[in-house]
């Protein structure tokens, strides 16, 4: 995949792109990422590979979104989520492209994921013995089953079954949304509008 500059679209010299340019970047599945002190658009995938810095998540909060994205669809993870979810809640909240927009969370959103895995990594802990990020997908699997019905506990944090619904369908989006991965499924790609690129 070639890599394309990024800009700043906050420039004070206004010699950033403009809006329309990042959002068009973002239809590409291309988003800005900081990959050895060097900005380019880059899909999130890409931008894992090569070890991206991230802008609002932890290591150890990208770590936990990782495994419960995984917990989630598998592929997530090497699809990029933790990168995804990164760059999109570094964007203006009327340009993310995540779920959470969708479902009404008040913004900021990067408020709700911190405070969500803030709880899923502090149920674990207390159920499991161990942080989220390092039990095995057969220990995780009751606790996830367990946050849908909301029956989850220990649990301080956004509502339980709202944040499984956007951290799935985000990675559903990152994994199943693109003509490669309907063609991997053996499933006819009938957009009614094709996009101009995928993740």
């Amino acid at each position: 995949m070639q890599i394309e500059p990024a800009f700043d679209a906050h420039r004070p010299d206004g010699t950033g792109p403009n809006r329309r340019t990042l959002l068009k970047a973002a239809a590409l599945g291309l988003f800005a990422f900081n990959v050895a002190g060097v900005e380019a658009l880059i899909s999130p995938a890409e931008a894992r590979t090569r070890g991206a810095a991230l802008s609002i998540l932890s290591a150890n909060e990208a770590a936990l979104l990782e495994a419960f994205g995984e917990a989630l669809v598998p592929g997530a993870r090497a699809a990029g989520i933790a990168h995804f979810v990164d760059a999109n809640l570094a964007r203006p909240h009327h340009d993310s492209l995540l779920t959470a927009r969708y479902l009404d969370v008040l913004p900021p959103h990067d408020a709700f994921y911190k405070a969500g895995l803030a709880a899923l990594d502090g149920a674990s802990r207390a159920v499991l013995g161990a942080p989220f990020a390092q039990v095995s997908a057969a220990a995780a699997k009751p606790l996830v089953a367990a946050m849908l019905p909301g029956t989850i506990a220990p649990w301080q944090g956004p509502p339980a079954a709202l944040f499984y619904l956007a951290v799935r369908s985000d990675a559903a989006d990152l994994v199943y949304g693109t003509r490669a991965a309907f063609a991997r499924m053996q499933v006819p790609y009938m957009a009614h509008i094709d996009p101009p690129g995928d993740w």
